[in-house]
């Protein structure tokens, strides 16, 4: 007797279940990366004519560990990391007004130094947060968009245009709120501030996209229960 039960196709938009301990490592990285970056961009850096903030080089890598969660475990997944690290980011935000504002000891110097440092990091995650949640839900949305249309494949291009999109409106959103903060006054200033950030973040993304890609096909590997989660 012949079987013809039709061949069953792979399905597309496979992604991890979330119990594995490899998400909440994924998890603290994102966490601990933004609320150092909030902290540097409260410093604002020059090279020559280019302006830029001092989390500069921290930033790119939230979305890099954003592009990892979202490939692996889906965008129910990401959302929950980027929501939670929102709270955590206004947590300490809150304990650095706090912290702030506490009556310094006689012997302590280090009041006025230390509300310049902090006093503009509230104003920083504001802006963090407008910019993060606009750029990491487009980033992961356009991720798993993407990977529900064509599968496996075409990684590369995934990263590539979630990254385009996820950078350029995170930067603008955080670049209108943050700028006047660390001490940007024109709008030509603001231009350069948000072209800057755009082209680098993006460029660091690329640039590392090949040891994304690389580490994303490890943790698929090493993930046993991967293709459980068929949409998200």
């Amino acid at each position: 007797m012949t079987d013809k039960t039709p061949a069953t196709t792979p399905a597309q938009g496979n992604f991890a279940p979330v119990g594995s301990p490899t998400y909440p490592v994924l998890f603290t990285i994102m966490a601990v990366v933004f609320i150092l970056s909030n902290i540097g961009a409260a410093k604002g850096v020059q090279f020559g004519p280019i302006l830029t903030d001092g989390g500069f080089f921290l930033f790119p890598v939230a979305y890099i560990v954003g592009d990892i969660i979202s490939e692996v475990y889906g965008f129910k997944a990401s959302r929950r990391v980027i929501f939670t690290t929102f709270l955590i980011s206004a947590f300490a935000s809150l304990s650095y007004w706090i912290i702030i504002i506490l009556p310094p000891a006689e012997f302590y110097d280090g009041q006025e130094a230390l509300t310049r440092t902090l006093g503009p990091v509230p104003l920083i995650v504001l802006a963090s947060l407008v910019g993060f949640a606009v750029g990491q839900l487009s980033n992961a949305k356009i991720m798993v968009v993407m990977k529900n249309r064509s599968g496996e494949r075409y990684l590369f291009g995934r990263i590539a245009l979630s990254t385009l999109v996820g950078e350029l409106l995170d930067t603008i959103a955080f670049s209108a709120i943050a700028a006047t903060v660390i001490g940007i006054e024109t709008f030509g200033q603001y231009v350069v501030f948000v072209l800057v950030g755009w082209v680098w973040k993006t460029a660091v993304e690329l640039v590392f996209a090949p040891v994304t890609m690389w580490t994303i096909a490890k943790i698929k590997r090493a993930e046993p229960h991967y293709g459980a989660v068929v949409d998200a």
